[in-house]
């Protein structure tokens, strides 16, 4: 039998003040590259409170979701250096936009995070070979183009936090 296709999901924050968006510089397996505060989720997590959560990790600054962006998926092969071979990974990613509040003073950045940006547009588009994937560009710029969904179209069933045997 062969084995389940099984995605990574996550969510992203594309968080923006007086034309600079709020990004991550973090330390990764391929260098020093710059993404979008995101994460996964995590069991027993909305979507919602996994981007909270993520920012609040990555940024120290508490988060606010005023609205969707949309889900974007993205598939690249990398080497597994342990197994010596590809792996091919897909992510889907659901991207929230809102506002950040202060940063929290001695509240610690989750250890691969460098330290926090607050870059425009053009800084973003001229950086893109040190992006952590191709959707923190795409994100951004479906932000700046203005596209905004509601958070309701997000639904998390009562389930998700108190799970029980189906069907009913």
């Amino acid at each position: 039998m062969t084995e389940r296709f099984k995605p990574n999901v996550t969510v992203a924050a594309v968080i923006e003040r007086e034309g600079r968006y709020l990004m991550v510089e973090e330390l990764t397996r391929d260098g020093l590259l710059l993404n979008n505060p995101a994460g996964h989720i995590e069991q027993a997590e909305s979507p919602a409170q996994a981007v909270i959560r993520e920012v609040l990790e990555e940024t120290a600054r508490p988060f606010t979701p005023e609205a969707w962006l949309g889900v974007y998926v993205s598939r690249f092969l990398r080497e597994d250096r342990n197994l010596g071979r590809e792996d091919d990974v897909t992510y889907v990613r659901l991207a929230f936009t809102g506002s950040v509040g202060e940063q929290i003073p001695g509240q610690p950045f989750d250890e691969p995070i460098q330290r926090t940006l607050w870059l425009t547009l053009d800084e973003i588009r001229a950086s893109q070979q040190r992006h952590r994937s191709p959707l923190v560009l795409q994100c951004i710029e479906d932000h700046a183009a203005g596209r905004r969904l509601p958070l309701e179209a997000l639904y998390a069933h009562p389930s998700l936090y108190a799970p029980t045997a189906w069907p009913l």
